[in-house]
């Protein structure tokens, strides 16, 4: 199955302004932009046809285009990535039978995560999405719950039902967990969707869910649609996307540790 993976970015971001275009240093010292090193990550998963990011911003798309990426226009009315998705499918047409949503702020994301979630999706032939979930470590979980401490918006926990399909996305730490000893499942913020369904997706109101959360996945469930989960191995070191400021020496750390220039 033809598959192309959108890498959407933002300039405006709410908490972290300019977040595609920050730099960040990995092992050899080097300093890339959030958006080159998401771009890299991308490229490296196997069986994709196509590579494109998504963005309503002339720095973005320069900055890109600088290092080789294919870029495509989306409009600043998109109010989240897989909006911006949609307008990419939207304008390249249907010539593709799955779409991946590899967010532009998760530059440690393994490239078999995506894989997974490809084949994830394709022997769910039920499922509108899927998105890989990932069991927290101690050291992950007591992160997230440091971050709730200080008020800082930190991973997405996700529950789900026997046969994984997602009953719930929070940027609280579900299920309640007293203590370091419970399972709890860190939602990566990557999508696999089939053209028909963000066609679906567009065409629906934002959802107070998806509002209060700010988690665009629940428009998704708050209209009855089949999320799938996908869970995927800890590939061996913490998992983090960047959403604030503070991250940042989190995953210049977790850089180094991967050996990614």
């Amino acid at each position: 199955m033809s598959t192309l993976v959108v890498i959407p970015a933002r300039y405006a971001s709410t908490r972290y302004p300019g977040k595609p275009l920050v730099e960040l240093r990995g092992a050899t010292g080097v300093a890339k932009s959030l958006i080159r090193r998401s771009w890299d990550a991308a490229m490296k998963v196997q069986g994709v046809d196509r590579v494109v990011v998504a963005t309503d911003d002339d720095r973005i798309k320069d900055a890109a285009e600088a290092f080789g990426a294919e870029v495509v226009m989306t409009s600043s009315a998109a109010r989240n990535g897989t909006e911006r998705c949609a307008e990419v499918v939207e304008q390249l047409g249907d010539s593709y039978d799955i779409v991946a949503n590899l967010q532009g702020d998760a530059p440690l994301t393994p490239p078999w995560f995506v894989e997974k979630l490809v084949e994830g999706l394709q022997n769910a032939p039920e499922a509108h999405v899927a998105t890989p979930i990932l069991l927290c470590s101690k050291e992950a979980l007591a992160s997230f719950k440091e971050d709730r401490r200080n008020d800082r918006v930190g991973g997405t926990t996700v529950v789900f039902d026997k046969d994984k399909r997602a009953l719930y996305f929070s940027k609280e730490v579900i299920p309640f967990a007293p203590t370091l000893d419970v399972p709890v499942y860190h939602h990566v913020g990557v999508y696999a969707y089939r053209p028909a369904s963000l066609r679906d997706y567009a065409a629906l109101p934002e959802g107070p869910l998806e509002k209060l959360e700010g988690l665009e996945q629940l428009r998704f469930m708050e209209n009855g649609l089949h999320v799938q989960c996908v869970e995927v191995e800890n590939p061996g070191q913490e998992f983090w996307e960047l959403n604030n400021p503070e991250d940042v020496p989190r995953v210049e750390k977790f850089l180094v540790q991967l050996g990614l220039e």
